[in-house]
């Protein structure tokens, strides 16, 4: 798939709320393990990654697995998921694996149902528990209350930086919010955007607001709200997105950060106009590619987003997402279907690294060829990550979502308040 369109896909399924979907009654056909006649898989047609790594292992490390239960693979558009995932779950039809949808709250709502597999019971007892990333298993547990999904796809987020414009201007990289502000300070006074933003679909700004709201209260801040047990309208999370405003107020996201998309973002910070860049590692495809990063792979430095003096959360707790998950039936496993989950959770994680360059929530045993070296450095930040945190809109719902992300221009070129923008987002969050 062309790059940036892969790109924009990840992002918008990492950006994607939870809402309400409602199952057609249980009712139709039944599905047993012993009806099982193959390995099939519902997924949407743009995950290329995902069926290519799957139709490769099952020719080479999984091929007695597939001979056994050949692999099958039916692709749709990514809109039409959830649909038709709903409507095979009302026939008790699900293939053995399925995309888990756009918002977790149709896993969820599948699994109240009894047809979602339970991954950690299964794994457990399949004895490869252990070959998944602790950060994984932790992220799809923030997302889905517990572990039921295959993490083929993670990602994790944080700060890029121009390792040449940090020494140019004699910044250390920054280690407490306080010395990013300073860098960024710093950075302007030479002329150079601090951070280049995609605010025109928001999303990229919102995360800054998630990170330091992480950073000053802890992990489980966000899901506290959603608990209802606090309000972004808490002074302790205004002053979360009061710290972003500041930033714009500053000057330090350039001038029209409105009007800055995707494109022209990664683009500002390729060619060297900008010195940071908050973004996940699904940017990795840019960064190692020399026809689009002028400023040079060995110039791209990421550190993870900096603590807040007197806050709970630290630095090793790394935003994380799991693009697009995948399910497997309940109603549908059987001993080869164990097989298969056995095999892809030993080889996965080498594969996918080796193949595609990507990374996934599998630990990477084995061969993965020559990896770029910030590739390498992904690989060895999620290895050593044991509690990771989700992004601001997460656990919100789809129109607290769009308020949130469609408002966040306005927080940082000051035309809203830090207190309005949170007052606005909290009254969808009240109502929905």
């Amino acid at each position: 798939m062309h790059n940036t369109l892969r790109t924009r896909r990840i992002a918008l399924l990492a950006t994607v709320a939870t809402g309400s979907l409602l199952l057609s009654a249980c009712g139709g056909g039944s599905a047993s393990g012993s009806d099982v006649k193959a390995f099939s898989l519902t997924i949407n047609d743009d995950n290329h990654i995902v069926q290519q790594e799957l139709t490769t292992l099952g020719k080479g490390s999984c091929a007695s697995q597939n001979k056994a239960l050949p692999l099958k693979i039916q692709t749709l558009p990514i809109g039409n998921v959830d649909q038709k995932v709903q409507l095979l779950a009302g026939q008790n039809a699900l293939p053995v694996q399925f995309a888990a949808g756009g918002t977790p709250q149709l896993t969820k709502t599948l699994d109240k149902a009894g047809q979602v597999l339970d991954l950690e019971k299964t794994l457990k007892d399949l004895g490869v528990w252990d070959d998944l990333q602790p950060a994984a298993v932790k992220t799809v547990e923030n997302l889905y209350g517990k572990f039921n999904v295959m993490p083929y796809q993670f990602n994790i987020e944080g700060i890029w930086y121009n390792k040449k414009l940090f020494a140019d201007n004699n910044i250390a990289v920054p280690t407490t919010y306080d010395q990013l502000v300073a860098a960024a300070a710093k950075l302007k006074g030479a002329g150079v955007t601090a951070f280049s933003a995609d605010g025109k679909e928001g999303w990229p700004l919102t995360r800054l607001i998630s990170g330091y709201i992480y950073r000053q209260l802890g992990p489980d801040a966000l899901q506290t709200v959603a608990d209802g047990k606090a309000k972004l309208t808490d002074p302790a999370y205004v002053k979360g997105a009061q710290a972003i405003a500041d930033l714009g107020k500053a000057g330090y996201f350039g001038k029209g950060v409105g009007s800055i998309d995707y494109d022209t973002a990664s683009q500002q910070f390729l060619t060297g106009k900008a010195a940071m860049y908050y973004m996940g590692s699904w940017a990795l495809g840019d960064f190692n590619d020399p026809a689009k990063n002028k400023i040079g792979a060995d110039n791209v430095g990421f550190m993870p987003f900096p603590t807040v003096a007197g806050g709970k959360g630290s630095a090793d707790q790394i935003p994380a997402n799991v693009g697009l998950p995948v399910a497997v039936s309940a109603k549908s496993y059987n001993a080869e279907v164990g097989d298969w989950l056995s095999c892809i959770s030993k080889n996965y994680g080498a594969a996918s690294l080796k193949d595609q360059g990507t990374v996934s929530g599998f630990k990477p045993y084995g061969d993965t060829g020559t990896l770029p070296p910030l590739t390498r450095t992904v690989q060895d930040t999620i290895t050593r990550t044991r509690t990771s945190t989700l992004w601001f809109e997460a656990l919100f719902n789809t129109k607290a979502t769009e308020t949130s992300q469609t408002n966040a221009a306005s927080l940082v070129n000051g035309s809203l308040s830090a207190k309005d923008f949170m007052q606005k987002i909290q009254a969808d969050l009240d109502n929905g």
